[in-house]
């Protein structure tokens, strides 16, 4: 029997031309990499965006070309978002973090065709300029004047290249399975491998996650990404926004406390997205300053553990509702999330903050579950801990040219993580596989016992690993960074720690350091400590 419904497959071009439509006067702002703010509204961003696809189509592309950027959060690459996507080729957001000889082999392995680079990473590139085969120019996104004396050849500049472009463009209607987007994992044990998402995941994926389920847009919405957007917290918003109307602020490189905070007072900000590390940073901004963040109602938190002492104080001190969040590189990326229901405001606060800091429930269209290491399928107890593995509709069935099958089993994607589901369905990650540490035969878990330490008054961030014991097998040991003039006193540390986990939990050593190392998406960079300190205790004699 026929459908009687049109067979209408929907493109990010429809996302960015319905909210020129329907939210021409909604605003877009930017800090440039100057420091200026650029403001302008969706109705003047689907102009441009139009002459940038007017552009591209004459630079020798074909659909499924991937053309990079490397780029901040700002209006241009908003613009790219959708030009690049809308003819049919593939967005391929590179990591500004990655060190030249990662982004030669990201570069390379996605044979990529164009890169648009803001200035500040023109260094970047110009350290590989040799060796990027399949790259046939570069743009620079700024104005002609501005435009830099480089090795990088070809050089475009954006402006000069879409300055006589028509304000209109024919956009072609593009199949669900067209590549939109390409997004690399961070690498940290082999090679990143890529995930390329295509139109109909794209739309799927904005759709839900700007819906009351998960980020909740609307017109009222100020909505500011300020981990880059090619970060998995903030790669779906720049669709989500416009597809519901948000005011879009977007906070280009200065990310410290109080630049964010100066955004949020004068923007208005409602809503926030970004890493643990970011909050922390603003609120130990503010707790300094004794500024306020009047604005603010919800910030969106993904990428690491969300530290239960940082949950309680935006609620207590600060009035902010604290959404843990969890997704991947692979899931689009949005998958879960802990949003603020009614039978929240009739908890116990202290019970409230303990929903508030696990990943959340899964939104409509993904599903999760628990594992066993033989496949069996386990109890949603909150207790039971069992390998997470996800599906859904924005899932990845593959990874970019076939890499990676050995995480694919029945239909379902194994995430890498260790995880328990409480019987009302929240989600709660206990470690990534490779970071349990097994003493004894029995699991500690290292991201609880890193929480547990973030109620410490003087920890700023901290890091445990499992090491090498004679006993034991393997025992963990905690390292940490202290707020600026704060006293550190271990037995008060492990005093705070057999509050919240068990006493043989306990690390052997506490050891303070300067910094800690983290990777390009801003997670701790546990393999580089544990080979530094793998025979610590050994060597010790604990």
């Amino acid at each position: 029997m026929t459908s009687g419904m049109m067979q209408f497959p929907l493109s990010t071009s429809d996302i960015i031309r319905s909210a020129a439509l329907r939210y021409p006067d909604q605003e877009i702002v930017s800090r440039m990499e100057s420091g200026a703010i650029h403001r302008y509204t969706y109705g003047e961003s689907y102009r441009r965006v139009q002459k940038v696809a007017n552009a591209l189509q004459k630079l020798d592309l074909k659909t499924g070309d991937r053309v990079a950027t490397l780029a901040w959060n700002n209006y241009r690459h908003f613009e790219l978002y959708y030009g690049i996507s809308g003819i049919g080729c593939t967005v391929h957001t590179l990591n500004a973090r990655l060190f030249s000889e990662q982004l030669e082999y990201i570069i390379n392995h996605a044979e990529d065709q164009y890169i648009f680079v803001d200035l500040s990473f023109v260094g970047l590139l110009e350290e590989i300029h040799d060796r990027m085969p399949t790259v046939k120019g570069f743009i620079f996104n700024c104005d002609a004047a501005d435009m830099p004396d480089t090795r990088l050849s070809p050089a475009y500049c954006y402006e000069t290249l879409i300055a006589d472009e028509p304000e209109t463009f024919d956009w072609p209607r593009l199949s669900g399975d067209t590549p939109s987007g390409l997004c690399y994992t961070s690498g940290t044990t082999g090679n990143p491998k890529g995930v390329q998402y295509d139109q109909h995941s794209t739309i799927l994926h904005a759709m839900m996650s700007g819906s009351s389920q998960f980020l909740d847009f609307n017109e009222w919405t100020v909505a500011m990404p300020v981990v880059p957007m090619y970060h998995v917290v903030a790669w779906g918003v720049p669709f989500s926004a416009p597809m519901f109307g948000a005011k879009l602020v977007l906070p280009g490189p200065k990310l410290d406390g109080e630049s964010l905070h100066e955004l949020i007072e004068t923007e208005k900000v409602t809503k926030s997205f970004g890493v643990p590390t970011i909050w922390l940073g603003l609120h130990n901004y503010l707790e300094v300053s004794g500024k306020s963040i009047d604005s603010l109602e919800m910030v969106a938190v993904g990428g690491a553990a969300s530290p239960r002492a940082l949950v309680k104080t935006y609620a207590e001190r600060y009035g902010v509702y604290w959404m843990g969040i969890w997704g991947m590189t692979e899931t689009s990326p949005l998958a879960t999330a802990a949003i603020h229901t009614p039978a929240m405001d009739a908890m116990d606060p202290e019970e409230r903050y303990d929903l508030q800091a696990t990943a959340g429930k899964p939104m409509f269209g993904v599903e999760i579950e628990i594992f066993s290491d033989s496949g069996e399928s386990l109890h949603h107890d909150g207790k039971t801990r069992g390998n997470l593995k996800v599906r859904g509709p924005w899932i990845l069935a593959s990874y970019f040219k076939g890499e990676g099958g050995d995480k694919f089993e029945n239909g379902w994607f194994d995430t890498g993580d260790v995880a328990t589901i409480s019987e009302q369905g929240y989600l709660r990650i206990v470690d990534r596989s490779k970071d349990v540490i097994k003493s004894g035969g029995e699991w500690i878990s290292s991201v609880d016992l890193e929480n547990a330490a973030m109620a410490y008054e003087p920890v700023n961030e901290a890091c445990v690993i499992g090491v090498r014991h004679i006993k034991w097998d393997e025992r963990p040991i905690m390292l940490v960074t202290l707020k600026d003039g704060k006293n550190f006193d271990e037995g008060e540390l492990k005093e705070e720690l057999v509050k919240h986990v068990a006493k043989w939990w306990l690390p052997d050593a506490v050891i303070p350091v300067e910094s800690l190392p983290h990777t390009g998406t801003g997670k701790l960079k546990k393999v580089d400590l544990r080979e530094e300190y793998q025979d610590y205790l050994v060597d010790s004699g604990k």
